[in-house]
């Protein structure tokens, strides 16, 4: 099989031909259709992170594709069946916070094309018990992104307290915070989309942003403050000032949800205020296989648009270049069909 792989932190991926892989036991082998790009992917591929993962490896973690080969413990997951491979390859399963149904907290984990081999890939292999199952009638070029910009937009919704009648700032309209601000307006919230790009800011009218700021040229925490404040904002640019922006946004009793995970981000909190506002600050990763499963739901019920570009896995250095160079609209998928 073909796969793009990291061999070097400092050297652009290779695509190297790799043995078709065996499933264990407890696993599947998974033939991917399509893969999302994350810029988690181009972290991974650079050691930007404090925990770095252990060249070579293959990145990846919005796998989707048919299943070849179970496992001989794998019951429930059949041959012929179409999966989503997300960033939480596997958890423990046993802990508080997996009983407790936050398994993105397991201090066990796995993630996909990070500490295991992802889905840059013509063939991945998966935990049964963690693969998601893509409802029939999902472009699996859309359940792609849905498997992680997805899934994570949406979980940051919902830990943001967002719902009609309350106003949301979503801080960086690309992969993921398109579809942040499609949550919103499904939440029934009043939404404001902030971004520095002609064509980011136009896709947040489209999408229909309540209000769209220019964070160029406006004071995005003046203006928010003016409308009343954002009883909720979701930083996904991967910008410090961004996310000090978007906490000056705040309104009294306001929260403030990490997602973007810049090299080196730092936030700093003045504490007084943030005592005498009452406000909150929360970090979000990902979402539970449940989260994703709604994710998909909410996607068949035509409640929201993926916004993405197709790409052969063989352009994976150009693709890597295209969205750090911020020329991407939204989301590249590599499909490997």
């Amino acid at each position: 099989m073909k796969a793009a792989v990291v061999h070097d932190f400092t050297a652009p991926l290779v695509i190297e031909d790799r043995p078709v892989p065996e499933p264990a036991a407890h696993q599947v082998r998974v033939r991917i259709e399509t893969s999302g790009l994350c810029h988690t992917d181009i972290h991974a591929a650079h050691g930007d992170w404090p925990v770095k993962p252990n060249p070579p490896f293959v990145p990846g973690h919005e796998g989707v594709g048919i299943v070849e080969a179970v496992g001989e413990q794998v019951r429930h997951v059949r041959v012929g069946e179409r999966v989503a491979i997300p960033w939480l390859a596997d958890a423990c399963g046993r802990c508080d916070h997996c009983v407790s149904g936050w398994e993105t907290l397991c201090l066990q984990q796995h993630n996909s094309g990070y500490s295991v081999d992802g889905a840059y890939a013509e063939y991945a292999l998966a935990h049964g018990d963690y693969v998601v199952p893509v409802p029939d009638g999902i472009d699996p070029l859309d359940a792609a992104p849905l498997s992680c910009a997805g899934v994570t937009t949406y979980k940051a919704l919902k830990v943001s307290g967002a719902r009609p009648g309350t106003r949301v700032l979503v801080s960086g309209i690309g992969g993921l915070g398109h579809l942040a601000l499609q949550y919103a307006r499904i939440s029934g919230a009043e939404t404001i989309a902030v971004d520095v790009t002609d064509d980011k800011l136009a896709l947040a009218r489209e999408l229909g942003a309540d209000h769209v700021l220019d964070a160029r040229t406006q004071d995005v925490a003046a203006e928010v403050q003016a409308l009343g404040g954002a009883h909720a904002a979701i930083a996904l640019a991967v910008s410090n000032a961004s996310f000090q922006a978007a906490y000056g946004a705040l309104r009294r009793g306001g929260t403030l949800v990490l997602v973007a995970l810049p090299a080196g981000g730092k936030l700093e909190l003045p504490v007084f205020e943030t005592v005498l506002n009452g406000t909150k600050v929360i970090g979000s990763i990902v979402g539970t296989r449940e989260d994703l499963t709604e994710v998909f739901r909410l996607h068949s019920l035509g409640r929201t648009r993926v916004i993405r570009e197709t790409r052969r896995l063989d352009e994976v250095n150009t693709c890597f270049d295209e969205v750090l160079s911020g020329k991407v609209s939204a989301r590249l998928v590599f499909d490997l069909r």
